[in-house]
């Protein structure tokens, strides 16, 4: 099949171009700038905030399945620009839609559990969005959009995804969790934030099963466990062996941050479970395929 991948310098959407690649798919990969992946895969720089590039782009590639992962994702940083932050969430998001319909693609939307208020996490796909945020509030604008432009796309909703190698210049919170902690720093993590970590892997594997079998509406493209950000630092330890006692538990209210975060979040995976063939993996299985890209990073 003929795929377009768009945010594929990304951590995410990188390996979802590899996974295709290696499945004997065409892919093109879209990204901002110089490509920064490795691959054999097309590749070409497109500003998606300007819908004729999309339009051109999307056109040239004549995809049977767009998937969108461009997304801009710092929450503090949208809060502070909202302007930036409607225009690769949302403005983006509605370019690659239409773009999508008229090239007869299906489109599969990356989304994220921040959508919700965090007041009943772990929620369901069924659950009523409730966005908090500048960022919460462009991705669940840019989730009506593709529902809207491209009818019948998949709307898959991730959180706190992490992997290694990261992206350059961008540590994602595993990654950034073993550079600290493998220097002996302290870390503060928040102990009152219930999430769904997800490792990058898994999720780029979820979403290219969406793809292909070109399955439409919401789902939890995510890991299996739910836990709190302490906990998920201390599984981590176990797993690199590094000492638990780097990580300084905190409250989120303590460090006044410039956008509202849901507390009590999560994903339920029900679904996926029941209807992919791909899993949602379980935090110990997904810190030991973690631990294992990092050593092999490493050469060992």
């Amino acid at each position: 099949m003929r795929f377009l991948v768009t945010g594929s310098n990304g951590l995410v959407g990188s390996r979802v171009c590899s996974l295709l690649h290696q499945g004997g798919h065409q892919v093109v990969g879209l990204g901002r700038g110089a490509r920064r992946t490795g691959g054999a895969y097309g590749y070409a720089s497109v500003d998606l905030t300007r819908e004729a590039d999309v339009a051109a782009a999307v056109e040239t590639a004549a995809p049977e399945v767009v998937i969108h992962c461009a997304s801009m994702t710092e929450v503090d940083a949208c809060e502070k620009d909202p302007e930036a932050a409607y225009a690769g969430n949302v403005t983006a998001a509605a370019a690659v839609a239409r773009s999508a319909r008229k090239a007869g693609a299906h489109l599969v939307h990356v989304s994220t559990d921040y959508v919700f208020d965090g007041e009943a996490g772990p929620y369901s796909e069924d659950a009523i969005p409730n966005p908090r945020g500048v960022y919460s509030v462009t991705k669940h604008m840019g989730e009506q959009a593709a529902r809207m432009l491209a009818p019948g796309c998949a709307i898959a909703r991730t959180a706190v995804v992490y992997g290694w190698p990261p992206v350059e210049g961008r540590l994602n919170f595993g990654a950034w969790l073993v550079t600290a902690l493998e220097k002996g720093q302290q870390v503060r993590l928040f102990e009152d934030q219930i999430v769904s970590p997800s490792f990058a892997d898994n999720v780029a594997a979820m979403l290219v099963e969406l793809g292909t079998r070109r399955l439409g509406g919401v789902w939890n493209t995510c890991g299996g466990t739910v836990i709190d950000r302490v906990g998920f630092g201390r599984a981590l330890c176990e797993v690199f062996g590094f000492d638990a006692k780097l990580i300084v538990p905190t409250r989120m209210a303590e460090l006044k941050l410039a956008s509202p975060r849901p507390l009590k979040s999560g994903l339920r995976t029900d679904k996926v479970r029941a209807e992919l063939s791909v899993p949602p993996l379980a935090l110990a299985e997904s810190l030991s395929r973690f631990h294992a890209t990092w050593l092999a990073a490493r050469g060992h």
